[in-house]
């Protein structure tokens, strides 16, 4: 099989033997070629012809979100990774690139241990170049081959009381795409699992309320869970949702990771089958991985839905992929369908039973894009 061919765009000469030396190692990756600024990138796209390009924010000459543009313009379906700092300046350029177009990202190492910082490019970067070239099917061995959703009984009355929704590779673009869509009269709360570090969940939701009808807030410990809002789990942290009394609150906890990942798309919808049982919506989205597997078998066990964005419009189709395969899923729906999707089926369980009427959700979205 043939290797996968990448070019590191980065202005720093530590970065870039860091990166040569890390994904050279890999058997499976090939790195044709470096680039010290993204004029000198983009010559260097046209002659080595890449497989995924890595591409620094900040660079002199041509930055990085110059660069990913006329990436963009000239090379469209090309992956390209873009690699910032854990900062505020870099979270808010790493977002600007994956509107951009960006294919994922990836956060430089912050610390002067050379292993340490080699061990921890190698576990994120390498697998998410794998997963944008398409080199390797995300798999869960004791899962069955892809069949039809595994009935579950249901109440008939059955009322939806909160959704919850799990992405990660492709998520941020895919929630700007489906919270604008859900109307700010919305009668239930949403929760959100982005899988990112401290500091892009606080950005992320800040820009995501910016576009929605409904307020979008960063999770915090105590929150009241109310209707007509959203909150998204803050990096590093699990969160969960929990009664307290006459009220939802969220709660937060560090516990160790689950599939490789804090925040955790199981943990936190295991706590809403457990709150709400029948009466929850999971939406699993774009992602690579398994997570959200269990928990999407943990809230139709209780006998919620679970409905996932399809392999086409998906950035990477591990995520939701894995829940359609494990048969766990109640429908399969493009990205650009997911929004009208979820306010169908929330307004529709809530609407009187005596009533023949079916609410069209696309009336009550003036401003969805």
């Amino acid at each position: 099989m043939a290797r996968i061919r990448i070019l590191i765009v980065d202005d720093s000469v530590v970065i870039r033997r860091l990166l040569s030396e890390i994904l050279s190692s890999d058997p499976a990756l090939e790195v044709v070629g470096t680039a010290t600024d993204g004029r000198i990138g983009l010559a260097k796209i046209a002659q080595l012809h890449p497989d995924l390009v890595t591409l620094d924010v900040e660079m002199p000459v041509l930055n990085g979100l110059e660069t990913l543009a006329q990436i963009r313009k000239l090379y469209p379906r090309l992956p390209t990774v873009m690699f910032s700092t854990l900062t505020e300046g870099g979270a808010a350029a790493t977002l600007d690139a994956l509107a951009l177009g960006a294919s994922d990202y990836a956060t430089k190492p912050s610390n002067t241990d050379v292993a340490g910082a080699a061990a921890a490019v190698r576990s994120e970067l390498i697998p998410k170049i794998k997963a944008l070239c398409g080199a390797v099917r995300p798999k869960l061995v004791t899962l069955p081959p892809p069949r039809p959703a595994r009935p579950v009984p249901r109440p008939a009355h059955r009322r939806i009381e909160i959704v919850t929704i799990g992405t990660s590779t492709g998520g941020p673009n895919a929630l700007a795409e489906v919270l604008p869509r859900i109307p700010k009269d919305f009668p239930v709360p949403i929760v959100v699992v982005q899988h990112m570090p401290p500091i892009f969940t606080r950005l992320l939701a800040d820009r995501l309320s910016a576009a929605s009808q409904l307020p979008v807030h960063e999770g915090t410990a105590g929150a009241v869970v109310t209707p007509g809002h959203a909150w998204i789990a803050p990096g590093n942290f699990h969160m969960t949702v929990k009664r307290a009394g006459a009220n939802w609150r969220l709660e937060l906890n560090q516990d160790p990771p689950e599939n490789s990942c804090r925040p955790a798309v199981d943990v936190l919808f295991r706590s809403v089958a457990d709150l709400c049982g029948a009466d929850a919506l999971a939406v699993v989205m774009t992602g690579m991985g398994s997570d959200g597997v269990i928990g999407s078998r943990s809230i139709r066990q209780k006998g919620g839905e679970v409905i996932i964005q399809d392999e086409a419009s998906s950035v990477v189709w591990g995520m939701p992929g894995l829940v359609y395969a494990a048969g766990e899923s109640d429908g399969v729906y493009p990205l650009n369908q997911l929004g009208h999707e979820i306010t169908r089926r929330v307004l529709n369980s809530r609407a009187p039973r005596a009533s023949s009427v079916r609410i069209d959700p696309m009336a009550l979205e003036p401003h969805a894009r």
